[in-house]
């Protein structure tokens, strides 16, 4: 099993589109999928109205007899009892599934509000310790990582010693003085 190393909380980045510029883009996207909806359901609207051309033809009543014209009567109510039949079928068991699926989600939220997740805590692991968990029993040597880094010497800042300011002051006063502050500037 892995144990966690560390865990770090990745503030939010600032967006780096300003708002007038994203909202702007938002009425854009909202415009054209509102066109592409309008063109959808005239789409579906015409397919509906050919497939109905296709399997509904029209009736021809005219030179009908009585008898024939009572007969188609029944042979209609015949034909709409069926479709009735198939879409009460149909209706009970959309309803079946959407109690099923009220009951799962229902089920789902009992669970989430009994099992509080608890707060991650920050966990410091060596080297060795996380090598054994990676490794298992594999890991027998202990490996000193810290052999294996560069020394990197600092160099020493120079340090300007402190000397007695009155004394300086003395020597720097008068024309002397800064003929000896003009000739250490210029070089």
């Amino acid at each position: 099993m892995l144990g966690i190393v560390n865990f770090v909380c990745i503030p939010q980045r600032k967006s780096k589109i300003s708002s007038s510029r994203r909202l702007g883009l938002k009425i854009k996207m909202l415009t054209t999928a509102q066109e592409m909806l309008m063109v959808e359901k005239e789409d579906k609207k015409k397919e509906r109205d050919t497939i109905l051309s296709e399997r509904v033809p029209p009736l021809k009543l005219s030179g009908l007899s009585v008898q024939e014209l009572q007969d188609l009567c029944k042979d209609l109510h015949h034909k709409i009892d069926v479709v009735d039949e198939e879409r009460y079928d149909i209706g009970v068991k959309v309803a079946k599934n959407d109690k099923e699926i009220q009951e799962m989600s229902q089920k789902i939220f009992e669970l989430r509000s009994k099992l509080k997740r608890p707060a991650l805590k920050r966990v410091k692991i060596s080297a060795e310790a996380m090598l054994s968990v990676l490794l298992g029993s594999k890991h027998k040597e202990s490996i000193d990582f810290k052999a294996n880094l560069k020394t990197v010497k600092k160099e020493e800042e120079k340090k300007e010693e402190v000397t007695d300011w009155r004394k300086n002051v003395e020597a720097m006063s008068g024309m002397e003085g800064r003929k000896k502050l003009f000739d250490a500037g210029g070089q």
